[in-house]
């Protein structure tokens, strides 16, 4: 994927990890003199010929002042620490949220509408978000309570080595599933998932399974378009397809679990409704509830 040539976005947020509690500033150190002790030691420098900056030095334990050396004829040197090496990882998640962006942009206004993007926090080990603990484990995901996409890019490794769907555009549709979610909050199908499930608690897989589903075909709407600019190479749809496979709930769960239990959808499900997306471009094509079977 010539994910180099995408846009990189402003709404991608990488979470500082670990740290301890903060100071409360930092401290000059050494002894606080009075005014009358400060008198009485430039007297005793005027006395003795002594610069009184450096009696002060050695009084506040910092050690004596000394003049500064004539300068030599030495290379000047930069007071500027070096640049931050950019990330690789999360450079390419700032370039595939941004092409959603602008692909989410020009549909929504093809619809009447304005689209609103989400911020993505990348983040390492674990976090606490609004929706809960963020972890490697977990998985990446949106969370409707601050409109965020939680990220640890450790899950790419994941992707390849367990679930068996390596390449960079199998990554790219683990995010625009992501991002997928946050249209379906923008267009209001998670408000009728919600009122759905609160009216009958026992469909809440069943109508999960359809989320997650449309997620994939909108998923697959931004892959239609990502190939139309060329910016697919030869190989990417096969990494997307062998990916949405790989995360189906039948083969994450080695086929223990009964389809009744599946919140995600079947490989099979995964796959057919991702490639829907992708043949057509068309956000309508992907009512995963007007179907009856989805």
């Amino acid at each position: 994927m010539r994910w180099g040539d995408m846009r990189p976005s402003d709404n991608v947020e990488e979470a500082s990890g670990g740290g301890g509690g903060g100071g409360g500033g930092f401290p000059l150190g050494g002894l606080h003199l009075g005014g009358g002790a400060i008198i009485i030691i430039v007297i005793v420098s005027l006395l003795f010929g002594v610069n009184p900056l450096s009696l002060l030095g050695l009084m506040d334990g910092s050690g004596p002042v000394t003049n500064a050396p004539p300068q030599t004829q030495m290379a000047p040197t930069s007071s500027r620490a070096p640049a931050a090496q950019p990330n690789p990882q999360t450079d390419f998640v700032r370039r595939v949220v941004g092409d959603t962006e602008d692909v989410w942009t020009a549909l929504f206004k093809q619809m009447g509408s304005r689209y609103e993007p989400p911020k993505l926090v990348v983040y390492h080990n674990s976090l606490q978000s609004p929706c809960g603990m963020a972890s490697a484990a977990t998985g990446p995901f949106y969370c409707p309570g601050d409109q965020k996409v939680y990220l640890d890019t450790a899950f790419f490794q994941e992707l390849s080595q367990r679930f068996g769907a390596p390449g960079d555009f199998a990554n790219a549709y683990v995010i625009a599933h992501e991002i997928g979610h946050h249209v379906q909050n923008q267009l209001g199908t998670m408000q009728k998932f919600d009122s759905a499930v609160s009216r009958n608690p026992r469909e809440r897989n069943a109508l999960s399974v359809r989320l997650e589903l449309q997620a994939d075909c909108y998923a697959g709407v931004w892959g239609y378009y990502a190939a139309k600019r060329n910016l697919l190479e030869p190989g990417d749809v096969e990494e997307g397809l062998k990916a949405a496979s790989a995360v189906g709930d039948d083969k994450i769960s080695h086929g223990r679990l009964m389809p009744d239990a599946f919140t995600h959808g079947s490989a099979a499900q995964r796959t057919y409704w991702f490639k829907q997306g992708m043949s057509t471009g068309d956000p309508r094509t992907c009512n995963t509830f007007a179907t009856s079977s989805p």
